[in-house]
């Protein structure tokens, strides 16, 4: 069984990128299993030096990558940048290299100019820690807020289907890498 972390750089109750991500959860393959990780805000504040293992959160961050095939990241952009909760968890996987050639990709549900500070910024961390990008595996799709439906879904089609051929990219690039 393929397993995919889905992680949410969005800390707000109601958001697109975490409403995206359950959509997703929902595409999971045959042999596939896509959880949404929820940990974001109990993560402490990364100190350089710190003992990973002092912090529970961060033990059970470090144990949700380690059991995750591939990891899928959707980010909102804030203040030109990606948001310092997300910044925070990968601060974390930078001395004990959880995403060293860890596949992974992104989806940006942003509107169209919008979020590309955070794309290039989580690009380059992901370059930096040493992930596995995907890049075919990556993808746009814009979403509203009007289109997440009372379930925290998005009723948008387009969503689900592009999503879909990402998670095929994703279990193809595993399949090659011998996962």
């Amino acid at each position: 069984m393929i397993r995919i972390l889905l992680i949410s750089g969005s800390t707000r109750a109601g958001s697109t990128n975490t409403a995206a991500l359950r959509t997703v959860a929902g595409l999971a393959l045959d042999g596939m299993r896509a959880d949404l990780y929820t940990g974001l805000r109990e993560l402490p504040a990364f100190v350089p030096g710190d003992d990973p293992d002092d912090y529970p959160a961060v033990v059970d961050l470090r144990a949700e990558l380690a059991t995750a095939d591939a990891v899928l990241i959707c980010t909102p952009e804030y203040a030109g940048t990606l948001p310092g909760s997300l910044k925070n968890l990968l601060d974390w996987t930078v001395g004990t290299a959880d995403l060293h050639e860890k596949p992974t990709a992104w989806l940006s549900v942003a509107q169209p100019g919008r979020g590309e500070g955070a794309l290039d910024t989580l690009s380059t961390v992901l370059g930096y820690v040493g992930a596995d990008v995907v890049e075919r595996a990556c993808l746009r799709v814009p979403v509203l807020g009007a289109e997440v439906d009372e379930n925290g879904l998005v009723a948008d089609r387009e969503l689900p289907l592009n999503a879909s051929i990402a998670l095929v990219e994703l279990a193809a690039h595993l399949r090659r890498i011998g996962v």
